[in-house]
């Protein structure tokens, strides 16, 4: 955010809650006014700040009584080691490493006393006050770790000027100024609310690695090595939680039976009654934690939500924006940063009996819930966003290994769940069938060939199934749309409903497609001229070998 958007974002604001908050730093608070004033605006908040007077902060921590406003406070090294601050020059006289780090540890003491202040750590460099570097270099780490142990959000080390600290007293470069603004804003808002106090979380590839619709119960891994190991440290963060009184809750993308198996066998760390209640279904995930939050009888403002899909997480925010919503990390080295925010969002000083027989109590009035019927957010804007690139590949000439393994192993999105011989498919294509496959492609990276699709002689469609991996990506749309345009256009669609194949039924329900006589009729062009904007969320390239 610039000068010019902040101020425009503040002139065309109408006022909204009122954020009152004292914003503290040692340096000078003047440049950060308009910045937050902004930050505040895009919540829909106009924000009351008070400030302290330039270079008064460790007077204030001294003899000041904790304010009855929400305090933020961006801290320097120097607020803990004043003989490291650039505007006071290299000391005159030797300085005792001891001594230094005893003075830091009685700032932080004071710091302490002030239970309702959130606390931001600018890990700019300070003055080499010592002749070693390696003296400097440990006393860098040890005022970190004093940051860290205050529960002080980190700042990136390249907010940091110097030329704004020696021009200005101003230690926040004027390009980071937006940045910290809105971290201000995020910790006064958060200081204002209590402790969440559910946890909603998805099934697959969060409390497991794998899709079990697709790997089965026994393929997917939840242990303490390889693939499995977040997924254990994560139900053990879980566990925890639960014990501490956070309220566990498990939405996901599966028919009952399929999705709760893991939870039923006994063999990881969570239980289905560690849950007070699970939602299995194919409907928006947003719908169903609204109603999860009225049947708990508390605000969307208690809540987080954590799934490892940017789109779940995309459409949730959207349409409830209270809800707390936090990804899964893809790699090992994210889970510090989520465990943490976790640990922060439903901290709470004292745990009672009472909090740790809270599931029990909840559960045993909301043992089970049913799956709500409500369409989400529209994503479209977040879809467009990702560059999805499909490329759709014509595998009769051969390399159809792939598409017999989703054929064989897809249950949700699957045509009619007949499984399929590499014999059977070189037959089929023998005959004159023709099969495609397609590739997957984001700015994330490659998600891999997520689609097969066996077209008859007779150009009926015999197998079509979609990996669930890609749901709600409209992938499904723009494939067949794309088909839709082919020389060769299927005439219709082999169709069996089966107990999984739920998503696979509510695509069927288009009105390009009628049933006739056991044979789902295809109306191409009707098809290809709804989703045209379907297809136009893809560069779509191919067919290719």
């Amino acid at each position: 955010m610039t000068f010019l958007e902040a101020n425009k974002i503040v002139s065309a604001f109408a006022g909204g809650e009122v954020l009152s908050l004292l914003f503290a730093t040692s340096g000078t608070a003047a440049p950060f006014e308009i910045y937050l004033r902004a930050a505040a605006a895009t919540q829909g908040r106009t924000a009351q700040i008070s400030t302290l007077p330039f270079d008064t902060l460790a007077q204030a921590l001294r003899e000041a009584p904790p304010s009855e406003q929400t305090e933020v406070i961006l801290l320097t090294p120097w607020d803990f080691a004043p003989e490291t601050d650039w505007r006071s020059g290299l000391p005159s006289l030797d300085v005792d490493f001891e001594q230094v780090k005893q003075q830091a540890e009685r700032t932080a003491a004071l710091l302490r006393k002030r239970r309702n202040a959130r606390l931001l750590y600018l890990p700019a460099p300070a003055l080499p006050i010592f002749p070693d570097p390696a003296a400097n270099a440990a006393l860098a780490t040890f005022l970190l770790g004093l940051a860290s142990c205050l529960e002080a959000r980190m700042l990136p080390a390249d907010t940091f000027s110097l030329g704004s600290l020696l021009a200005t007293g101003c230690a926040v470069g004027g390009a980071s100024l937006g940045r910290v603004a809105d971290l201000v804003i995020q910790q006064a808002a958060t200081a204002t609310r209590d402790a969440r106090k559910v946890l909603v979380t998805d099934l697959d590839n969060c409390l497991w690695s794998g899709v079990v619709a697709e790997d089965g119960p026994n393929g997917i891994l939840f242990g303490p090595e390889s693939r499995g190991y977040k997924h254990f440290l994560y139900q053990s963060l879980l566990h925890k939680l639960k014990r501490e009184g956070v309220l566990l809750v498990a939405v996901s993308r599966n028919d009952p039976d399929t999705g709760l198996e893991p939870l039923r066998n006994a063999r990881m760390q969570l239980r289905e009654d560690d849950f007070v209640c699970t939602v299995c279904s194919y409907n928006a995930k947003s719908a169903q934690i609204r109603e999860i939050a009225g049947r708990l009888n508390l605000g969307l403002d208690s809540l987080v939500f954590v799934d490892d899909n940017p789109i779940e997480i995309a459409e949730v925010s959207a349409q409830l924006p209270e809800v707390r919503c936090l990804q899964f990390p893809s790699h090992d080295e994210g889970l510090v940063p989520l465990f943490a925010e976790l640990s922060r969002l439903f901290g709470r000083a004292t745990v009672t009996r009472e909090d740790r027989d809270r599931t029990g109590m909840y559960r045993r009035g909301l043992e089970t819930l049913a799956a709500v019927d409500v369409k989400g957010a529209d994503i479209t804007d977040f879809l467009r966003g990702l560059n999805m690139t499909l490329t759709v590949h014509d595998r009769t000439g051969g390399g159809y290994d792939r598409a017999v393994q989703l054929i064989n192993k897809t249950n949700q999105f699957n045509l009619n769940g007949r499984r399929i011989s590499d014999k059977e498919v070189a037959d089929a294509l023998a005959a004159g069938a023709r099969l495609y496959t397609a590739t997957l492609e984001d700015r994330n990276g490659t998600h891999g060939e997520i689609l097969a699709c066996l077209i008859s002689r007779e150009g009926v469609m015999q197998n079509f199934v979609m990996s669930c991996r890609v749901f709600q990506r409209r992938v499904e749309y723009a494939f067949l749309a794309w088909l839709a345009t082919q020389p060769h256009v299927p005439s219709g669609l082999d169709y069996l409903a089966t107990q999984r194949n739920e998503p696979l039924r509510d695509f069927l329900s288009d009105p390009a497609f009628k049933v006739n006589g056991g044979l789902v009729r295809f109306d191409a062009a009707r098809f290809a001229s709804a989703h045209a904007d379907d297809l136009a969320l893809f560069v779509a390239r191919g067919p290719s070998n």
